[in-house]
C-alpha cells in the first residue's frame, strides 16, 4: 500500500536540512524522520551511504540532494524551484553546486577546528540520534564522532594551510549574501530557486555552531533572517527575476567568486585525477591552497559543463557574456 514520502535525515545535516526546506517550500507532505542513523536506511536499500534518504510514495528510496530535487520537480511541476527562464536556471544550478561543495568546506572547518564548536557539534550530533543515553556511552559517541571527523578534515581541504581562504570566503559570502537579501528576497526573485535552498544547508548549519553563527549575526543579519525565514517558506508566493533586464550586482558579485574560487578548484581538481596526482594544489584568492583531489567534485564539474553545452544558442548568447565577465565560462566551456 502506497504511503506519504518520508525524509530519512537529522538536523546537525546540511543536506537534510535543505531537502526539508525544498519540501516545506513546495508543500509536499512528508513526514520528517529524525530518529537513529539514517545512514543505516541507505545502506539496507544498498544506497551509497549518503543522507538524507527520501521514501517516494511508491516505496522507492533515493538519496543525494541535488538529484533528489530534480526528482522532486519531474513529479510535482507546482511550486517549481528551477527558474522559468533557462539561462538563470544554470546559473542556479551553477551556485546550487558550489553552496553543496565549496560552501560546505566552510561548514566542515568552523564545525571541527574551533574547540568550542566541536564539543556543541558532537553534543548535537549525538543528541540528535539518540536524546537519552547513559552518561559512559553518551560521551564514547561524542569523542568517536569527533575523532572520525577531524581525522577527514585534511582529506576535504579543512587544514591550518587552507583556513585563510575558507574563512575569508565565508566573510565574502556573508556581506554579499547580506547585501542581496536587503533588496531582493531570494536571488532570483522574490520566490526562492535552487541555489537558495543550496546556499541555506550549508548556511543554517553555519548559523546554528557557535563560532560562525557569531560572525554571522554580527556581520549579516539580514542573512540570519533570511535562513529563518527560508527554513518554512511554505507561505511565500513571488516571481522570478526578468530574464531580460540585467543581473543585480550582488547577484553578479557572487558568481565572479564562484568563478575566484569553486571553479579553479573544479578544474584543478580535475587536473589531479586525470594525472593520477594525490594532491590538487592551486592558488586562490591570492593564498596557497591544496587538498586530495576528489571523483564526486570531478562529477560535479562534469555536469555542469554538459548542462552548458546542452544549452541552444539564443540561450547561451545570453549566458556566456554573463559567465565570461564573472570568470566562470573558460572552467564551464
Amino acid at each position: 500500500m502506497a504511503t506519504g514520502y518520508i525524509l530519512y535525515g537529522f538536523n546537525p545535516s546540511p543536506y537534510s536540512v535543505k531537502m526539508r526546506a525544498i519540501l516545506r517550500y513546495r508543500r509536499i507532505p512528508f513526514v520528517w524522520n529524525a530518529i537513529g542513523n539514517p545512514r543505516d536506511v541507505a545502506v539496507a536499500a544498498n544506497l551509497p551511504p549518503v543522507i538524507p534518504v527520501l521514501r517516494f510514495p511508491d516505496g522507492r528510496l533515493m538519496n543525494d540532494s541535488t538529484p533528489l530535487a530534480h526528482a522532486l520537480e519531474r513529479e510535482h511541476p507546482e511550486r517549481s524551484i528551477i527558474p522559468d527562464d533557462p539561462a538563470h536556471a544554470y546559473l542556479a544550478d551553477l551556485l546550487e553546486d558550489f553552496g553543496d561543495e565549496w560552501v560546505t568546506k566552510m561548514m566542515f572547518h568552523y564545525r571541527w577546528y574551533y574547540a568550542a564548536d566541536r564539543a556543541f557539534a558532537q553534543a548535537w550530533i549525538i543528541t540528535s540520534r539518540n536524546p537519552v543515553m547513559v552518561e559512559p556511552e553518551r560521551r564514547a559517541g561524542m569523542q568517536a564522532f569527533n575523532d572520525r571527523q577531524v581525522g577527514r578534515m585534511a582529506l576535504v581541504g579543512c587544514t591550518e594551510q587552507n583556513r585563510p581562504v575558507i574563512e575569508e570566503s565565508y566573510r565574502f559570502l556573508l556581506d554579499t549574501l547580506d547585501r542581496h537579501v536587503r533588496e531582493i528576497p531570494f536571488l532570483f526573485g522574490s520566490r526562492p530557486s535552487l541555489a537558495d535552498f543550496g546556499l541555506f544547508g550549508q548556511l543554517q548549519i553555519l548559523s546554528v555552531d557557535p563560532t560562525p553563527m557569531a560572525e554571522m549575526r554580527e556581520r549579516a543579519t539580514d542573512v540570519y533572517c533570511w535562513l529563518l525565514r527560508l527554513d518554512d517558506a511554505s507561505g511565500v508566493e513571488g516571481e522570478w527575476l526578468d530574464p531580460m533586464a540585467p543581473l543585480p550586482d550582488t547577484l553578479t558579485a557572487l558568481l565572479r567568486h564562484c568563478g575566484d574560487t569553486y571553479l579553479p578548484f573544479l578544474a584543478a581538481n580535475m587536473q589531479a585525477l586525470q594525472e593520477g596526482s594525490d594532491e590538487v594544489a592551486l592558488d586562490i584568492m591570492g593564498r596557497p591552497y591544496a587538498q586530495a583531489p576528489f571523483r564526486y567534485q570531478a562529477k560535479c564539474h562534469d555536469a555542469l559543463r554538459k548542462k552548458l553545452a546542452a544549452l541552444p544558442g539564443d540561450v547561451r548568447r545570453r549566458l556566456d557574456p554573463v559567465l565570461e565577465q564573472t570568470g566562470c565560462l573558460r572552467y564551464l566551456a
